[in-house]
């Protein structure tokens, strides 16, 4: 059987580019053609960027090749390679802090169940903002005291971020290991906050989902997951991207790197005596316990999902939103101003729609002619 050899990306890309042009192609095609040079890619991730469809390829604009395309040239001869010497930022306890806020629902048993398992399951936990997706796997590591390494994701979230750089301290340069190279060696779970709002660069990860170890080209290192590890990823979205503009900058994202995680948990806003729990929790947190308040502002929440999955308005009252209105009641011992104060997020007929939801409510809340003033 004829050998294959591993060449650059570069070069595998430059050789698809001259064979097939703007042509859109097939996977057998790309397979004739790496049959006929005998070749493979150093990275096989590196073709997803040109992908052009289900089982489909366009080489086209291999200029575009992402920080997966070639090895990293050597760190220069006075780096100081990962050693003992190596920078150390992740401080002496990750274990996020127990929250006396905390409401255990919904999905959190599941989630506490895998996490208490120690055993390498990675999930994904999706729904609307603001209902406590992060929260919830922050207090199960609190009360498992399980340590915990979050990554928000942004577009601009490269390889760079999530696995490691060099530092230049004191004339030295010094590697300083990423979030995901920090929770594999302390068995934590990593925390990947937002991820559908990355780009293709974190397919870095492939072989991580998968629970292998994980090669850091620039050092030259291998690094193996303690037992412990896990990875829990959050979203608004499923990785295919928001239909509604609600989600703007989400991305749709690889299937091969969705397929990696093996299960999804919906998690949809709490039920109305849980979420009264919540919000009576952070009045207590703050000193201002009101549960005539907090029973109203759960029922008018509710109101606007409902008015909201029905079509009918384009804005909703989240859990977190309910917090926020608490601690400026708090600040302002004024119901409607705490209100208003926090909606003024949106646009003026929906701000306007709210507050008067409100007030329909609560029908003994004191409307001040400061509270009915739009801001300018």
């Amino acid at each position: 059987m004829a050998k294959y050899r591993t060449v650059e990306n570069s070069e595998f890309l430059k050789i698809m580019s001259e064979t097939f042009g703007e042509q859109i192609v097939t996977t057998r095609e790309v397979n004739e053609v790496r049959t006929k040079y005998l070749i493979n890619p150093t990275n096989w991730a590196v073709i997803d960027e040109f992908k052009s469809g289900r089982g489909k390829w366009c080489f086209a604009n291999t200029a575009a090749i992402s920080s997966v395309s070639e090895l990293p040239p050597e760190p220069p001869a006075t780096t100081v390679k990962a050693t003992a010497e190596t920078l150390d930022v992740a401080g002496d306890n990750l274990v996020p802090t127990k929250s006396p806020e905390f409401v255990a629902w919904g999905n959190f048993r599941d989630i506490h169940s895998v996490l208490k398992s120690n055993m390498f399951y990675p999930m994904v936990i999706t729904g609307h903002s603001g209902n406590g997706k992060t929260f919830g796997v922050e207090q199960s590591c609190a009360r498992l005291d399980k340590e915990c390494v979050r990554v928000n994701f942004t577009v601009e979230t490269d390889e760079d971020d999530l696995l490691g750089h060099y530092v230049l301290i004191d004339g030295k340069t010094v590697w300083q290991d990423g979030p995901v190279p920090t929770a594999m060696k302390r068995g934590a779970v990593l925390l990947l906050d937002e991820y559908d709002l990355a780009s293709s660069k974190i397919m870095a990860l492939q072989s991580v989902l998968e629970g292998k170890p994980l090669f850091i080209k620039k050092i030259n290192t291998y690094v193996y997951p303690k037992n412990g590890f896990n990875i829990v990823a959050t979203a608004n979205t499923k990785g295919k991207g928001s239909e509604d503009g609600r989600y703007i900058g989400t991305n749709i994202h690889n299937e091969a790197f969705l397929d990696r995680f093996p299960i999804t948990f919906e998690q949809p806003y709490p039920s109305k005596g849980m979420e009264v729990k919540m919000v009576l929790n952070h009045m207590e947190s703050v000193g201002k316990v009101d549960a005539d308040f907090a029973e109203k502002l759960v029922d008018w929440a509710n109101i606007t999902r409902v008015t909201f999955n029905e079509g009918a308005i384009d804005e909703l009252i989240a859990t977190r939103r309910l917090v926020h209105i608490v601690r400026a009641f708090a600040i302002f011992n004024d119901k409607m101003k705490a209100i208003n104060l926090c909606i003024n997020r949106f646009d003026d007929v929906t701000r306007q729609s709210f507050s008067e939801l409100y007030e329909k409510i609560d029908a003994g809340v004191a409307v001040t002619d400061e509270d009915a003033v739009s801001p300018t």
